[in-house]
């Protein structure tokens, strides 16, 4: 007997390894598979000015970084409160003082902009299509100012399309080859009302099918005219490709179980049955080794002792040592600086 249905995933163009560099950017579900992806040892960049959660937002920071334009005192506002960031940022980064807000949200653009120069995977989760704009630009977080202070409105496919378009062919020439995996958030938007939020997915939805159809012409157009031409190939060598996160959590697990106690946010259970989907999707069946051995160690690591200070805890931590340096033989590929700094600061505390 069948008592779901189980959403069809079409075969990856591509795959993601330990090789690889990861930058996510997006909702609080890019936040939350980052986090399994960090746990599973894999070399990320997650969200570096917080939660992103509207296709705007998500292009004015990879114009950002395209470009390497740093902040400066100007973008810089007075919250009240909340202290001084800024309108592209989320408030979690905002400081007591301007000068400390402009240092680190310039630190964490230095950070973003030389891991994407080098990531080989980008993966953007579009959260929704209402915005808020202040002066006609789009704010990414709103920064408990007053509601009556924005204009806020529902982006169309069109404005996203016309964002995105350009920036795709951009980051293929800033980094050929990147592979780029849109996903859609399952997060509903619950203040936007059950039909604003259904009307809100439905154009996410669109617009990243569009981008997928119009990215595959002209890559395919490209390609064919430097081959007719004996030329270099375009650098739009791999097409950005979607994986239905939202799809799973809506139809496979159509149930409030699966939702936390505010009945928008998926359920922990929720979050990995995705990520056992996503890994059964881009993972090979070597790094889907690697991650279970590699989470292993992490479960090991978070396990805290009634007596930490005892010989048989520190054995305990010796021997995921042992784990570590056995996964790093068989899998030369994982970085294991952070795993190694955890125990040594666990044997010295």
């Amino acid at each position: 007997m069948k008592l779901y249905t189980e959403v069809e995933i079409p075969k990856a163009p591509w795959g993601i390894g330990h090789s690889d560099r990861l930058m996510l950017l997006g909702s609080c579900f890019a936040t939350d598979i980052g986090e399994r992806l960090t746990d599973a040892g894999f070399r990320t960049q997650v969200n570096p000015l917080g939660a992103l959660y509207n296709p705007a937002s998500v292009a004015v920071l990879l114009d950002r970084l395209i470009d390497k334009r740093p902040f400066v005192p100007e973008d810089i506002m007075d919250f009240g409160a909340e202290g001084y960031g800024s309108w592209e940022a989320h408030s979690l980064l905002s400081r007591p003082t301007a000068d400390e807000a402009l240092q680190v949200l310039n630190e964490r653009l230095v950070q973003a902009w030389t891991w994407l120069h080098d990531a080989d995977v980008l993966i953007v989760t579009f959260g929704t299509a209402w915005v808020y704009r202040l002066g006609g630009n789009v704010v990414a977080n709103c920064h408990h100012e007053p509601p009556l202070r924005f204009v806020r409105e529902r982006l169309t496919v069109d404005d996203i399309v016309h964002l995105w378009q350009p920036l795709l062919h951009r980051l293929a020439t800033l980094r050929p080859g990147l592979r780029i995996l849109f996903t859609v958030s399952p997060i509903r938007h619950l203040r936007d009302g059950a039909h604003g939020n259904q009307l809100s997915k439905a154009t996410l939805l669109l617009a990243v099918e569009t981008l997928l159809e119009v990215r595959g012409e002209g890559l395919e157009v490209r390609v064919k005219a430097g081959a007719a031409n004996n030329s270099n190939p375009s650098p739009l060598t791999s097409n950005p490709t979607y994986f239905p996160s939202y799809e799973i959590v809506l139809d496979e697990l159509r149930d409030y179980r699966f939702y936390a106690d505010d009945l928008t946010h998926p359920a922990p259970l929720a979050v990995e049955r995705v990520w056992e989907r996503f890994a059964d999707t881009y993972f090979d069946a070597s790094t889907r080794q690697a991650v279970r051995r590699i989470g292993e160690v992490t479960r090991a690591l978070r396990h805290r002792p009634l007596h930490s200070e005892s010989d048989e805890y520190r054995r305990f931590v010796r021997q995921i040592l042992l784990k570590i340096a056995e996964i790093q033989k068989d899998f030369p590929y994982f970085e294991a600086g952070n795993f190694i700094d955890q125990c040594h600061t666990l044997l010295n505390s």
